[in-house]
């Protein structure tokens, strides 16, 4: 509980700090959040350096996927072209459309999330860095993996959507390097995405309450939130098609009772509110720049809001969108058609949330803004020919012809790329605080602006006359040739502008007078920060009480930079930064966040080693890597994490002590457990999904006369993992107790149970054959999937134990012990509906 007063007095804050004090505290400050030198370099965490790693290598994946396209449109300069074969064709396309997607849409908004949040929020820093640097290495190691692919010709050809049957049949390693590669990959992402919701729920200021905080903020949580229930159901089918690809299941041989429109809904269920994972980003950084260039509050702060959060709602009852033409009722068409149209509405009321802010306000046009208008008018077309796709009947029309190339582009690049480049442009004076050049600016603006409507706008003419998508040549005389060589100059003129735009970007700037604080007049708290740059977020941690507080608190950044804030030292030379209450953001304790470090480099590479040497069908090496990967995240969490601190309160200035640890629903490593377990259920609900697909898509499931699970091993299993989530919560409760010996007799027996649990649902599948049908196939999917949760639910038990046998968890000090329950109730439940699946539903089917 915190101790003393809050919220602060006026006068508390008018009280002056001393120069020796303040000299003191920033020499403190600057240790303790000192980036390392040399090589020691890449072990740093701070979100100002793993973001600004992050962003350079997905713009870096962008610009090779550019250059696929290019590579794309001189093979389709003239008809019957032989530049390109039609391997390497399959190749590019399939590769570039998976670049830009899992390598830079993505994890752009990631990465510039990663950068800027803190700053947004007045924090020191996100609470897990570790966890983001980790993030970035995995998301390094695994892009290089499957875009360098290409260069050995062993990239994917089935597309960036991987169909079966011609993408399960498909020869080579391709298919593999897909599923693994980007598997590994949406692993970084679902990481980087709990980060972030946990900074925004967990990191605010003292003050900052849900409807005062940024709307960049809320757009955080809205995506964050959609990347938990939208990737798991993509990773619970490349779960599936990499064991039908590495063992012949059959999930979607429909020879043997698969169907491969399974994966289509569980690839769509992600696909299409991915592009609203892509496109809510951009509107959020679009939020900040238009109240900055209109010298006003944003209009309808609220109605934004509620929209952003019924877009992310609406986006996933639109996955049907991208499969009107595979034969499904009418009825399924209609109302898919029908919810394709209203996700209209919500993110029509952000825009012209937007229009009427400008209208209202003193409009300076600043580059920034000149992006944000060209994306506007981009979007907008887009979202015409959006309109018109939803609509079955001119859908079956222009499926699969470059009308729909022209549309996603034009979606993609005016809800994404240009607002992303404005954000570049807005924010660079903030991370690098230098300016990029304006004259270079508006430059790259109308190059990319002009060479894209070259490029696309001829698109929808040249779909409508007829022309395929994903064809690597055509014959001439169909009335095409003169739009596929304007779509390919157009193409060259786009890349002219990126060309000016990295430059700027990269180009020396050590003679480039240094900025004035704030350049842009903005009203939010990322423009407090210190010129020149310090690694420490902000000198202290202010409270807030409006939406935009350079405008609206006097004396704010005067105050900040004195000190007279939270947290104003580091004495006991920890990084630190508050955590407060997730409604009115009351301060509840100082979380200790980790410093630099080697492990988290590590526990990347060993990973993506189980991920990688599978593609290879490499698994003694991968079941290595697995095993070094656990022992690295282990060392981590066990050096760094919820250790017993040297004093219960610490002095946060302003007359407050707070906590200096927490657990259960205080911590913010319960809410990261709670997250990612929401996410993880999500995966397995996919696969629950796809067992009552299967009966209701097919008469033969199960096959009449087939052999089921045995159902004395599925109870004795079920039984077993329930009696160890009993144990586990018990104890929890006997350690709170004091009754210490109790809790270590439960840690140590629960793994025994979980063991055998594993080893009945083992044995209760080991007659059936999971290659002679889709039936037994899901069973030993389900199976597999519980087992390796139990594998993980072991080591938490395990590490519980250790951790109270050696001092690290007492009854003062629980929160492994807290985390790993909230896991176990998810485990529980996940076994439960398991032994349901297995040993109860099909016989009743």
């Amino acid at each position: 509980m915190a101790e003393g007063v809050y919220p602060p007095t006026e006068e508390m804050l008018n009280e002056p700090v001393p120069e020796e004090v303040q000299k003191r505290q920033k020499e403190n400050l600057r240790k303790a959040w000192k980036t390392p030198d040399g090589w020691r370099y890449w072990t740093a965490v701070n979100n100002s350096e793993v973001g600004a790693w992050y962003t350079m290598t997905a713009f870096v994946f962008m610009l090779i996927a550019g250059v696929m396209a290019l590579l794309m449109r001189l093979q389709l300069w003239v008809p019957e072209n032989d530049l390109i074969s039609a391997d390497m064709f399959n190749q590019l396309f399939t590769m570039h459309g998976s670049a830009m997607m899992f390598l830079f849409a993505v994890p752009m908004f990631e990465a510039i999330s990663i950068l800027i949040l803190p700053a947004f929020l007045g924090a020191r820093d996100m609470p897990f860095p570790r966890l983001s640097a980790y993030g970035y290495w995995a998301f390094l190691i695994g892009g290089i993996f499957v875009i360098g692919s290409i260069l050995f010709s062993a990239a994917p050809k089935a597309g960036w959507f991987m169909y079966p049957p011609l993408a399960t049949i498909e020869l080579g390693i391709g298919s593999d390097i897909w599923l693994l590669g980007l598997s590994f990959i949406e692993i970084a992402s679902i990481a980087a995405a709990v980060e972030l919701i946990v900074g925004a729920l967990k990191c605010r200021p003292p003050g900052m309450r849900v409807n005062v905080m940024p709307l960049y903020a809320w757009y955080v949580l809205v995506v964050g939130g959609m990347i938990l229930f939208a990737f798991p159901p993509l990773i619970a089918g490349d779960f599936l098609f990499e064991l039908e690809r590495s063992f012949d299941w059959p999930f979607f041989d429909h020879t043997r009772g698969g169907d491969p429109m399974l994966w289509q809904h569980l690839f769509w269920i992600f696909g299409h509110p991915e592009v609203y994972i892509i496109f809510l980003p951009s509107i959020a950084i679009a939020a900040m720049i238009v109240p900055t260039v209109a010298r006003r509050p944003i209009l309808g702060y609220s109605w934004i809001v509620l929209s952003a959060v019924g877009t992310g709602f609406l986006s996933f009852g639109l996955w049907v969108h991208h499969m009107y033409t595979t034969g499904l009722p009418n009825i399924s068409l209609g109302f898919f058609s029908a919810a394709s149209e209203a996700v209209v509405i919500p993110t029509g009321i952000q825009l012209f949330a937007f229009v009427a802010t400008l209208i209202a306000g003193r409009v300076k046009m600043t580059l920034p803004m000149l992006w944000i208008a060209g994306a506007l008018a981009i979007f907008t077309a887009g979202g015409l020919t959006g309109v018109m796709v939803a609509v079955a009947p001119f859908d079956w029309q222009v499926h699969d012809t470059y009308f729909i190339v022209a549309h996603l582009h034009y979606t993609l690049f005016g809800g994404m790329v240009f607002p992303v480049i404005a954000g570049v442009y807005y924010f660079f004076p903030f991370f690098r605080k230098k300016m990029l050049s304006e004259r270079l600016g508006r430059w790259a603006f109308w190059l990319i602006f002009t060479g894209f409507n070259v490029t696309f706008l001829p698109m929808h003419l040249t779909g409508l006359l007829g022309m395929p998508r994903r064809v690597y040549t055509y014959p001439g005389g169909l009335g095409i040739d003169w739009l596929n060589q304007i779509s390919t100059v157009g193409a060259f003129v786009i890349a002219a502008g990126f060309a000016i735009f990295a430059w700027d970007i990269v180009r020396p700037k050590k003679d480039q007078p240094q900025i004035a604080r704030n350049p842009w007049g903005g009203g939010t708290l990322e423009w407090s920060h210190e010129i020149p740059e310090t690694k420490w977020g902000v000198r202290s941690i202010p409270h807030i009480t409006t939406r935009y507080p350079l405008w609206d608190q006097p004396k704010l950044v005067e105050r900040m930079d004195a000190g007279r804030y939270y947290l104003p030292d580091a004495e006991e030379g920890y990084r630190e930064t508050i955590v407060t209450s997730v409604i009115d953001a009351r301060p509840i304790q100082v979380q200790r966040v980790t410093g630099p470090a080697y492990i988290t480099i590590m526990a990347a590479a060993f990973t993506g080693g189980a991920f990688i040497f599978p593609t290879f069908h490499l698994y003694t090496p991968a079941i290595i890597c697995a095993a070094f990967a656990v022992v690295s995240i282990i060392y981590w969490l066990w050096t760094t994490t919820a250790r017993p601190p040297e004093k219960d309160m610490k002095d946060v200035g302003l007359g407050l002590s707070l906590p200096t640890y927490a657990a259960g629903p205080q911590a913010v490593g319960w809410w990261a457990v709670w997250i990612t377990m929401l996410g993880d259920a999500t995966a397995f609900a996919s696969l629950v999904f796809g067992v009552f697909f299967y009966w209701t898509s097919n008469t033969a499931f199960p096959p009449p006369g087939a052999e089921h699970a045995s159902g004395l091993f599925v109870a004795l299993a079920t039984a077993a993992f329930a009696l160890s989530w009993a144990l586990t919560r018990g104890a929890r409760s006997l350690n709170r107790a004091g009754r210490v010996g109790l809790a270590r007799a439960a840690l140590a027996a629960a793994p025994l149970l979980t063991l055998s649990g594993m080893g009945g649902f083992i044995l209760s599948v080991l007659d059936l054959d999971p290659t002679s049908h889709v039936y037994p196939a899901m069973m030993w999917a389900l199976m597999v999937w519980v087992v390796a949760h139990g594998i993980a639910g072991t080591i938490m038990q395990l590490y519980c134990l250790a951790g109270s046998l050696f001092g690290k968890l007492t009854p003062r000090y629980d929160a492994d012990l807290w985390n790993v329950t909230l896991f176990w109730h998810f485990l529980g439940l996940t076994a439960l509906v398991t032994g349901a699946m297995i040993g109860l539903v099909p016989r009743m089917m």
